[in-house]
Parts: structure tokens; sequence; C-alpha cells
């Protein structure tokens, strides 16, 4: 049988990358924790996952660099996961070419058993994809 399972939204993934506020963060920490400890995994799809990259970016000075390992920093913490496992973890920790929001809506189209087309010459190049 497999454990239950809950998916989160930008907002509670924004408050764990940048701690702010700290009442906010600290009300995160203990309900997932809480979560955790009765069996339940916390998840974030790549649209949270991207929404999160963008807004911490914008809203809170973090660069792209500092936002890919914010987010690896949260999902190595145990408390979240990603929807998509693996994957996910490779797009954010993989270097140059394709950006972080390119990768992650090509593994979307790959969770599905799809292949995508682009224009995009940088995304192109990345395995599953098709020039158009």
């Amino acid at each position: 049988m497999t454990s239950p399972r809950i998916g989160i939204d930008t907002s509670v993934l924004v408050r764990l990358i940048t701690s702010k506020p700290p009442d906010l963060y600290e009300h995160c920490m203990e309900a997932l924790s809480s979560l955790a400890t009765r069996g339940i995994e916390t998840l974030a799809s790549n649209q949270v996952i991207g929404e999160a990259y963008v807004t911490v970016q914008h809203h809170y000075e973090l660069s792209a660099n500092e936002a890919r390992t914010a987010l690896l920093d949260v999902f190595e913490s145990g408390l979240v996961a990603p929807l998509n496992g693996e994957s996910v973890l490779n797009a954010l920790s993989a270097p140059g070419g394709a950006g972080v929001f390119d990768r992650l809506i090509v593994d979307g189209y790959a969770q599905a058993g799809m292949e995508t087309l682009t224009l995009d010459r940088r995304m192109a190049a990345l395995p599953g994809v098709q020039a158009l």
C-alpha cells in the first residue's frame, strides 16, 4: 500500500525557500513535520516549482543560481519532494544550456510519455525535444 500524499502550493514552497516571514515559515515547518511524522508524503508539482523559482528571484532578489540551490536545499530537507522525482532534481542541478523552466516543461511532457517541440535552440538540445 502506498503512503498518503499531499501537494503544496507556491506560497508554501516560497516560505520554505526564504524563511520569511518567520512566523509563516515556522508554521509551515511545524505542519510539514507533523505530516511527515504521520507518514504523509508532501510533494511540489513542476508548476509550483517553476512559480517559486521566479517568485524568489523577483520578490526576494535571489539570483537564478541561488533560487536553484535553495529549491534543491528544500528538497534535500526531506519535508517536501518534487512530484516528478529525480528528473526534477536533475533539471535543477543541470548547468548551462536550457533554463530551469524549459527543463521543467520537458520533464512534464516526458512524464506523460511525450516529446516536446520548440523553436528555442537551447531547449532543442535537451533529450526528448525536437526543433520545430
